[in-house]
């Protein structure tokens, strides 16, 4: 990154913790004097049918998948309140709309971005903060590596562009929504799911 002339900033810890996502956050705004974009990516599964899933195993996915954006939203928006400009960028999942088996945590969580998203919209809209949602299909991560090959492929098959999407293209769309050219577009939700729901 730095050969590109980027300036970055590296903070291990989990964003299912409170504290380390405000000492996370007041490190950024002590390096750069403040903060323009957010993108939620925080992600984990742990796919059970829900009569054999632990509570713990829902507690971790909610907590990760979806608490944590109350924790990153709130330490940022004072910030970008302030600014009078910020992105906030949420990742969803095609199953929050349309639903998988074995992902009761999970499509919750998801789905609850959603949600999380439209409110947030609303309440910072007037301080010209935009709040965007990607509602992610089957991109080619490692959290989709560790699918046994003929889940894959089932699951492959039901994508009308024939594969799965890779990385860079759900970061294409973070980058225009994080852009000057995406001024007038908040609370919404894109597909980016290879048609696989429309």
């Amino acid at each position: 990154m730095s050969q590109l002339g980027a300036d970055y900033l590296i903070i291990k810890g989990s964003v299912a913790d409170r504290t380390f996502v405000k000492e996370m956050v007041d490190e950024t705004k002590k390096k750069w004097k403040r903060i323009d974009i957010l993108v939620n990516n925080a992600g984990i599964i742990k796919d059970r049918p829900i009569l054999l899933m632990p509570e713990k195993d829902w507690d971790d996915v909610l907590n990760v998948n979806l608490k944590s954006m109350y924790y990153t939203g709130k330490d940022v928006l004072s910030t970008m309140i302030a600014q009078k400009w910020g992105r906030i960028i949420n990742i969803s999942s095609l199953t929050a709309i349309a639903g998988r088996e074995s992902q009761t945590n999970y499509g919750a969580a998801k789905a609850g971005v959603i949600g999380f998203t439209k409110c947030l919209a609303r309440e910072v809209a007037p301080y010209s903060v935009l709040v965007n949602c990607i509602v992610a299909g089957l991109i080619d991560t490692q959290m989709t590596k560790k699918l046994p090959r003929d889940i894959l492929a089932q699951l492959k098959g039901l994508i009308p562009l024939g594969r799965l999407g890779e990385p860079e293209e759900v970061a294409n769309v973070v980058l225009f929504l994080s852009s000057d050219l995406c001024s007038y577009m908040t609370g919404a939700v894109l597909n980016v799911s290879g048609g696989e729901y429309m």
